[in-house]
């Protein structure tokens, strides 16, 4: 059985294998810059919207220029409408708008704009992670989870990290439901990628069909 799920894996992490920063043009890395750009990703993640159009509505913003926590807070909030409308965000685009704007104000005044010393600050505790994430406008604890699930390609310490939608897609395929038995069937380096693809099944599951075939 261990050989079976072990091939599954690999099947899905062949069909499915991009993070979901990856699709929005993050190139994820313990930086500011980028673990900034994720937290905008899980920002429009987290309202009851289609992934694809949050990941191009993440895109829309980034051509924007609205990269960092700094570039963020000075745009105003009809400029962060608009990019949100040209990623045919619409149904929350007000909202989000002001969201993003409160978020950049606190990402700059607590944290001096590194999410890194956020990280530090919860020297290792997952609940604690979990808590200051909620504290950003619009992210409450499905989306803390859509951050910490993302997060782990560049933060070792948060590995295996699965929340209930990477359970939920592995159940449709059959595979172990506890993050360790998973983490058991890939390298640790891919398991953020190999977390963000079990959501996907989790989200299409006619999509395990597709997954199980190609083993």
């Amino acid at each position: 059985m261990a050989d079976h799920d072990r091939t599954t894996a690999r099947a899905l992490l062949r069909r499915q294998g991009r993070t979901y920063a990856d699709e929005a043009g993050i190139d994820l890395a313990d930086r500011p810059g980028p673990l900034y750009q994720l937290l905008v990703l899980t920002t429009l993640l987290s309202t009851r919207i289609r992934a694809g159009v949050a990941l191009h509505a993440a895109r829309e913003l980034f051509t924007a220029g609205y990269r960092t926590p700094a570039a963020m807070a000075a745009a105003t909030w009809q400029e962060r409408v608009d990019a949100l409308g040209r990623g045919h965000y619409r149904r929350y685009d007000e909202r989000t708008a002001s969201e993003l704007g409160q978020g950049a104000d606190l990402c700059l005044d607590r944290w001096h704009g590194d999410l890194r010393r956020l990280h530090r600050a919860a020297d290792g505790e997952r609940t604690a992670l979990r808590r200051m994430l909620t504290e950003f406008p619009g992210i409450g604890p499905t989306g803390a989870d859509i951050f910490l699930r993302e997060a782990q390609t560049v933060w070792p310490d948060l590995r295996p990290y699965a929340d209930r939608r990477t359970l939920s897609g592995a159940r449709h395929l059959g595979l172990p439901t506890s993050a360790a038995r998973l983490a058991d069937l890939v390298g640790g380096a891919d398991f953020g990628r190999f977390a963000s693809a079990l959501v996907r099944v989790a989200l299409d599951p006619d999509s395990a069909r597709e997954v199980t075939a190609a083993r």
